[in-house]
């Protein structure tokens, strides 16, 4: 939205079958084919995964199913973390399923292939996040706990490998150190977006074309709220 404010967004969030963390290969994978063409119907001509989860383990079958371009917070953060480290020595934390998959173990090393990869799952921080508990001391006191396996690998650079880890950005880097250099996916999937909008469209619209629109699989005041601290605006919410 900062990137390309003039480009509209049609944006689904799945709050009904959230969390997609501790969810098998093979749901995530129905869950992302059907979200996809949900966001088709109203009128999507790029599809974006944002989920770590569910870009980790359906990107490929998304790929093969749709005929519009798919971008992923994987493959960015990747090309981001081998740029960064200096040492070869990359964290990453996330959900369990992303953890799990190995996504990032076995793309890092075709890109760089001297890095090597430490991987801490985190399901305790996604709803520290969705409480508001950003800066209460308990979440501080977590983050901590989770870093400390990677930090003793003496690693140089960190991955926020889920959608909800950038709002702890500022705890997360002062656990983890100055020396260690985080990569934000949601940044470096948005320049991706942003590239291939110029290159296939021109510059960004100058007027808006269209209102954002966004939909949400079970609407509740807590959701609302989620979205609103995401976002730091207030948006029209609709019930898919």
């Amino acid at each position: 939205m900062s990137i390309l404010p003039n480009v509209p967004i049609v944006y689904f969030g799945d709050t009904a079958r959230t969390p997609y963390g501790p969810k098998s290969p093979e749901i995530l994978r129905r869950y992302a084919t059907e979200d996809a063409h949900f966001l088709m119907e109203k009128g999507a001509k790029i599809i974006v995964i944002a989920c770590h989860s569910a870009a980790s383990c359906a990107t490929n079958t998304l790929r093969g199913d749709l005929e519009i371009p798919v971008f992923e917070v994987v493959t960015p953060s990747v090309e981001r973390a081998c740029k960064l480290s200096k040492k070869g020595k990359i964290g990453i934390i996330g959900t369990r399923a992303t953890v799990s998959s190995n996504v990032y173990p076995r793309l890092i090393p075709e890109t760089r292939p001297d890095a090597q990869v430490f991987q801490q799952a985190c399901p305790l921080l996604v709803p520290l996040v969705e409480e508001g508990w950003l800066k209460a001391r308990e979440t501080r006191m977590i983050v901590k706990k989770y870093l400390r396996p990677l930090k003793d690998k003496q690693i140089d650079t960190l991955v926020l490998g889920c959608t909800h880890y950038p709002l702890l950005k500022p705890v997360i880097q002062e656990k983890a150190g100055k020396r260690i250099r985080i990569v934000d996916p949601s940044r470096e999937v948005a320049e991706k977006v942003a590239a291939y909008v110029f290159e296939n469209f021109g510059p960004p619209l100058e007027e808006k074309k269209g209102e954002s629109r966004f939909y949400l699989s079970d609407l509740t005041e807590h959701t609302k709220k989620i979205v609103e601290r995401f976002l730091g605006q207030k948006v029209k919410l609709q019930k898919a």
